[in-house]
């Protein structure tokens, strides 16, 4: 892959970003999500970039972009607006928005705002739906139990284990998923780097912290709470292509069930055998995909 440009956003935020592929082609962008960078799409890009223009930024908060450290500056509103700013900064007029992880979560928000004017399809791997998602954590036992982690990356009692050690020794701490991903070693030692910078390590956290969305405890009542609302938004109604991997252990199949409510141009790829970074753990079954959604 060709290197990464700067670019300044309107908003001041200066963001790393891989531009690559015909300029004139229908372009993608490609948001990785936690704990990771735009590297999460390699195989999809490397892939790709003969047919379509693939921009995919190293996201506010990762590796060289702005890392503000104050938790406001990570609030979805913000993430998302960054999005449309790097369409801008780049030229972008239409685009279709593909997300994995967190960078799924922005890239529902983006697909929910720019649909029928500057977003013309979504891609989303292994990121829950805006209204399911928050949902589950209240009623089922299983997502609830998964997302517990999220407390850990909250609680900021845990930031002066962080700044010494990085980012990882938070996640060996918090997370306890059985099946190790399998990762290239220089991959492995990329991100090992990057976790090490503890101005990073708390930007990813923040990302977290700035989310409102309630975690309850594993000992709250299984039930919505008195004067529970859905989170706010319209129907997708744009082509929309959903990629599970079935084996997540952060997020169990339950978040597919509603999911054709709420989207009304939903093609769904469920992939087995498969743990949470689809991307790179499948890559021939997310190419196969996106070639068929794509054509």
């Amino acid at each position: 892959m060709t290197d990464l440009q700067r670019v300044t956003l309107a908003s001041g935020i200066e963001i790393d970003v891989l531009d690559t592929g015909p300029k004139d082609a229908p372009t993608l962008i490609f948001l990785h999500g936690f704990p990771e960078s735009h590297r999460t799409w390699r195989h999809q890009i490397a892939h790709l970039s003969t047919r379509f223009r693939c921009i995919a930024p190293d996201q506010r908060g990762y590796r060289g972009s702005s890392k503000p450290q104050d938790v406001a500056s990570y609030t979805p509103d913000k993430l998302i607006g960054d999005i449309f700013q790097l369409a801008d900064a780049l030229g972008v007029g239409q685009f279709t928005i593909l997300g994995h992880d967190w960078g799924g979560a922005i890239a529902w928000g983006v697909a929910l705002l720019g649909q029928g004017t500057r977003v013309t399809r979504a891609v989303i791997a292994n990121a829950p739906h805006p209204v399911l998602f928050p949902r589950l954590l209240w009623t089922d036992r299983q997502q609830r139990e998964a997302s517990q982690y999220m407390r850990a990356f909250r609680d900021t009692g845990n930031d002066a284990l962080v700044r010494e050690h990085g980012l990882g020794a938070l996640l060996m701490k918090a997370l306890n998923w059985e099946r190790a991903p399998t990762m290239e070693e220089e991959e492995r030692a990329a991100l090992f780097k990057d976790w090490s910078n503890p101005d990073v390590a708390i930007a990813m956290l923040n990302w977290y912290r700035a989310s409102p969305m309630a975690v309850p405890p594993m000992d709250a009542p299984f039930e919505l709470p008195a004067g529970y609302q859905d989170a706010r938004v319209p129907p997708l109604t744009i082509p929309t292509l959903v990629i599970w991997a079935m084996d997540d252990m952060a997020l169990p199949p339950c978040n597919l069930d509603g999911m054709d409510q709420l989207v009304t141009q939903l093609t769904l790829e469920k992939v087995p055998d498969c743990g949470h970074f689809v991307p790179w753990e499948a890559p021939g079954k997310v190419n196969a995909a996106l070639d068929r959604f794509l054509a």
